[in-house]
C-alpha cells in the first residue's frame, strides 16, 4: 500500500471523501457485511480498498468457517479489494465466541496450526492476505517462540503478507518488558503490506490500545524506527470510537507524515 490510509466508519466518511491525504481505506468486514453502505461503495475505483476481518479466528484450533470466508471473499470481490487482512488472534473455542482478539500460545504445534489456517484461508480469498499482530494484556505460559519470531516463521513459510500494528508493537514490548528495536529487526519488513497505528493510554500500570485516544509519542517514535528500517510503508490510522473533530483529526495524520519524515523520507512508497 501507499501513503496514508484511514479504517472507515461512517464519522470517518467525509474525511476520507475531502482530504486528499487520504489514499486508501480499509474497510471492516463485519461492519459491512449485511449491508454495504453506498458510500463505501462509491469508493471502489477511486482509492486502494483492503477488506479487513475481526473474526476469523487463524489462531484457533478449529479451521476457519467457511461462512466466514465466503463473506472475506464475497466482500473483497465486490469492492475490488486489492487485500484482505485478518490478525493472528484466536476469537473462537470450543464453540464459544469470546468477542476479543485473544492472543495465540507461541508454541511450535500452535505455529503449525496456524499455518494450516492461514493456508486454507489463502485458498478462499480472490486477493493476498495480509497477517496482523494483535495486542495483549497478558501471555500463555510456555512461549517457545517470541512474537516476532513467530510472525516471521508464519509470513515466510505460508507466504502471506504482514501487516504490522506499530500500536500493538508498543503495546506488547511496554506491557510484557520486550525490545521494540530487536522486535521490529526480527520481522521481514521486506513482507510488509502496510502499517497500522492508533491511539491509547496507561491505564492501571498498562497500555491500552483504545483506538480513541490520540496517538502517543511513544509509538510516533517506533513509527519513525520502523521508516529506518523499511522506508515509506503506507500508514494507516485505526480510529473506533470517541471520534475527534476534523481539525483534531487532520493533526493526527500530520504527526504520523512527520514521524515518517523524521526517518528521511514522505509516506508514499510500496
Amino acid at each position: 500500500m501507499k501513503g496514508l490510509g484511514l479504517s472507515w466508519r461512517p464519522e470517518l466518511a467525509l474525511a476520507i471523501e475531502r482530504d486528499p491525504r487520504v489514499a486508501f481505506v480499509e474497510v471492516t468486514a463485519e461492519d459491512v457485511e449485511d449491508k454495504l453502505p453506498t458510500a463505501v461503495e462509491a469508493l471502489k475505483g477511486r482509492k486502494p480498498i483492503v477488506v479487513h476481518g475481526l473474526t476469523l479466528s487463524l489462531g484457533g484450533a478449529e479451521p476457519p468457517r467457511r461462512e466466514r470466508l465466503k463473506v472475506l471473499a464475497r466482500l473483497a470481490r465486490k469492492l475490488d479489494a486489492v487485500l484482505v487482512s485478518e490478525h493472528v488472534a484466536f476469537t473462537r473455542a470450543g464453540g464459544l465466541e469470546a468477542g476479543h482478539l485473544l492472543p495465540v500460545g507461541r508454541t511450535r504445534a500452535a505455529l503449525e496450526v496456524v499455518v494450516e489456517n492461514v493456508k486454507r484461508a489463502q485458498d478462499a480469498l480472490p486477493v493476498p492476505l495480509a497477517l496482523e499482530n494483535v495486542a495483549s494484556l497478558f501471555q500463555w505460559p510456555d512461549a517457545e517462540i517470541p512474537e516476532a519470531g513467530f510472525m516471521a516463521e508464519l509470513v515466510e513459510r505460508t507466504g502471506a503478507l504482514l501487516l504490522l500494528d506499530i500500536a500493538n508493537v508498543h503495546a506488547n514490548c511496554a506491557n510484557h518488558g520486550w525490545d521494540p528495536n530487536l522486535y521490529l529487526r526480527s520481522l521481514p519488513l521486506e513482507r510488509l503490506a502496510y502499517v497500522h497505528i492508533a491511539g491509547g493510554v496507561v491505564a492501571g500500570g498498562l497500555y491500552r490500545d483504545t483506538h480513541r485516544h490520540a496517538i502517543t509519542p511513544e509509538v510516533l517514535g517506533l513509527l519513525t524506527r520502523l521508516c529506518e528500517l523499511r522506508p515509506e510503508p503506507g500508514v494507516l490510522l485505526e480510529w473506533d470510537d470517541d471520534f475527534p473533530p476534523p481539525a483534531e483529526l487532520g493533526g493526527q495524520l500530520d504527526s504520523i507524515l512527520e514521524a515518517v519524515a523524521a526517518a528521511g523520507g514522505p509516506v508514499g512508497a510500496d
